[in-house]
């Protein structure tokens, strides 16, 4: 009979625990390769797998928040992004989740998500009235553009099916499709700079025309809740802005299935608030990841207990 010496059994169990922490794989759902979620998320995965032992990070292109939040409901390990609304919607089993209530919890506040209501000079839209019987992109299927933009039109009392010539494309797909003049306006929610929208300003020959939208953010919020602001777009964000761009804001957060254990959630929470500054050499929006802005009433969905722990270990008081 073989016995095992205690330095075996050490090592062992030493290879068992790397084998194990190993194991630990994250995929991070994010959206279109031509917004902000693909490559924030790009350096999210990045900084988990250099900086957790053990964790191996991924960022998955997906078809925006509505997909995420779907990929999360699957169980399987999931972090993602989504528009506070479409995870309300998630969390309380309404709208495209109608019947499927998805189990969240909060991770962290993330960014601020501006709605983009982009056409160029010759289409004749200076107005949300001027999108009627025009060729419009409402958003990918599967994103939270599409919900936000429906709920936009509909506050402009327009009818989404009726009114116009609709369209489901992604930013990027968007922007060739309004170059190509396929469509003549487009939504699109993100941040900024969103990097489709700068280069369809920066299109030789091509002046940018942001449709101002501010003033539907009452009727959005009386109908679904107070998640939208009224907000701008400086005329300095994207090439030919003649004036800033009154819109509507809703916040970006990141989000896990509730049943995430404490210890994992916590190590995404702390290391992307400790390698901050990485993220921000990824994209400028991670500026915007701050502890002041954890807050109970900046998202529906209440926060794991992984990220309290490490927002309680920061001071942050969250009532």
């Amino acid at each position: 009979m073989k016995f095992i010496t205690p330095a075996l059994g050490a090592l062992l169990a030493g290879l068992a625990l790397s084998l194990g922490a190993a194991a630990q794989n994250i995929s991070i759902a994010t959206g279109g390769t031509g917004g902000v979620y693909y490559p924030m998320g790009g350096g999210m995965a990045a900084v988990l797998s250099k900086h957790v032992p053990g964790m191996q990070a991924t960022a998955e292109v997906t078809g925006g928040s509505v997909d995420n939040l779907k990929l999360i409901a699957s169980g399987k390990p999931y972090i993602g992004f989504t528009m506070t609304d479409a995870g309300q919607d998630a969390y309380r089993g309404e709208d495209k989740f109608k019947g499927a209530k998805v189990p969240l919890k909060t991770l962290m506040v993330l960014y601020p998500n501006r709605m983009h209501v982009v056409s160029v000079e010759g289409r004749g839209i200076a107005k949300m009235a001027d999108l009627k019987g025009k060729r419009v992109s409402t958003g990918s299927p599967g994103s939270a553009t599409e919900v936000m933009a429906f709920r936009l039109i509909e506050a402009a009392g327009l009818d989404k099916d009726r009114d116009m010539k609709r369209e489901r494309l992604g930013v990027a797909e968007s922007v060739n499709a309004i170059k190509d003049s396929k469509i003549d306006a487009f939504f699109w929610v993100g941040g900024l700079p969103t990097a489709g929208v700068t280069d369809l300003a920066n299109t030789p020959g091509t002046k940018l025309k942001m449709v101002d939208h501010a003033e539907m953010v009452a009727a959005m919020n009386k109908k679904y809740g107070n998640l939208y602001v009224e907000d701008v777009i400086t005329k300095d964000v994207y090439r030919g802005m003649d004036s800033d761009n009154k819109q509507a804001t809703v916040m970006n957060i990141l989000v896990a299935h509730e049943s995430m254990d404490e210890k994992t959630a916590y190590n995404i929470v702390k290391t992307f608030f400790d390698k901050r500054d990485d993220l921000i050499a990824v994209h400028k929006e991670a500026i915007n990841f701050k502890l002041e802005n954890q807050k109970t009433n900046a998202t529906p969905i209440p926060f794991h207990p992984g990220a309290l722990k490490y927002f309680a270990e920061k001071g942050v008081k969250l009532n």
